[in-house]
């Protein structure tokens, strides 16, 4: 079973307390995304897992058995890391069979599990080449090969994908995910990118300041983020912010402009609330809102545009193309049920 349980795991250094009480349960086969910003402790969190960092207390379990003071070979987990780490004097399949030479498996299975393992990964061809002949993109695979071989009941990534280009990573995210969906192993990925964490997880841990902020499915996340921390961070363009006070017949933001909320705003009651608005949730009305144009960046898809409103700065993203200049005005509106309250003194969802 690979099934992984942290329970009330703390990290101390010194006194600084870098993990403050991390709670998560990841099923067996699932694809698990810790993200959050630099510093918010997903890595340390890995790296415990993984046996490189102690365990000030709490407790990690894989599958029945707590891990908390086995080294990291006795684990039964594979790691790649940011870094492909690969040994340049030898070739491909001399790295990918490094780990399974250790355990002292024999020449006939080594070649089994290589060959399986380059057949998935599109790297039968390369076998006998070395790092340095390989781009960035087949370095990275060769690390995941090498984690690959050894059948591990966790496979653990830290940023894996960082020192790609952008067009590289889009096409590595997907050889991940579909990796994942054929050999259904437990898998613990790290990032920092959101998109990544959208696009490739099953569930998503979103971490702030050691803590767990949310976790969820990708579109819970997006659809109904628990807090301000987890609405700004999860989505791009972000979500708008405007602050404000809500009052039974809708909202009120700081320059007078009223929205309306719906019936749900008498059931909250009058407070100050921040409403978050997601920037495809807005639409041209004659009907709406004049709102100066800033800037307006075409992407293609669609165009974004950034516009003073309800005074705010915020961007909006329109499928349709607009030749307007930054100056003028637009009439918008926000679309109902895409709206977003949050409460102004603790930052928690209200709706």
């Amino acid at each position: 079973m690979g099934a992984v349980t942290i329970s009330d795991v703390r990290k101390i250094y010194n006194k600084t307390e870098v993990l403050k009480g991390v709670s998560v349960d990841i099923r067996d086969g699932e694809f698990l995304v810790l993200v959050g910003p630099s510093g918010c402790g997903k890595s340390t969190l890995l790296r415990m897992i993984a046996g490189l960092e102690e365990i000030s207390s709490g407790e990690i379990a894989i599958g029945e058995q707590v891990i908390n003071d086995l080294a990291p070979k006795d684990r039964d987990i594979a790691m790649v890391f940011q870094s492909y780490a690969l040994y340049p004097h030898m070739t491909v399949e001399e790295n990918m069979a490094f780990a399974l030479k250790l355990k002292g498996m024999s020449r006939d299975e080594q070649h089994q599990r290589i060959v399986r393992a380059a057949d998935i990964l599109g790297l039968t061809p390369y076998l006998e080449r070395y790092p340095k002949e390989l781009s960035g993109g087949q370095r990275q695979r060769v690390a995941m090969g090498r984690a690959m071989v050894r059948n591990p009941a966790v496979f653990l990534f830290d940023e894996p994908l960082s020192n790609l280009d952008a067009k590289l990573r889009v096409a590595m995210r997907s050889e991940i995910k579909q990796n994942h969906a054929r050999l259904k192993t437990t898998t613990v990925y790290v990032t920092h990118d959101q998109i990544e964490a959208m696009t490739m997880a099953d569930r998503i841990v979103v971490m702030h300041n050691g803590q767990v902020e949310q976790v969820g499915t990708p579109l819970e996340l997006y659809d109904r983020p628990a807090n301000l921390f987890v609405a700004g961070f999860i989505g791009s363009p972000a979500m708008n912010m405007l602050s404000g006070r809500l009052t039974p017949d809708g909202f009120i933001a700081v320059d007078g402009t009223r929205v309306a909320i719906g019936p749900e705003a008498a059931d909250i009651g009058e407070r100050d609330v921040v409403l978050g608005i997601r920037p495809e949730h807005f639409a041209l009305s004659a009907n709406g809102h004049d709102a100066e144009i800033l800037a307006v960046e075409p992407t293609g898809a669609e165009t974004q545009v950034v516009m003073r409103f309800a005074g705010s700065e915020i961007m909006i993203a329109l499928r349709e193309r607009i030749t307007e200049k930054p100056g003028a005005t637009l009439a918008i509106s926000a679309l109902p049920g895409c709206l977003h309250l949050f409460d102004a003194a603790s930052g928690l969802r209200l709706n």
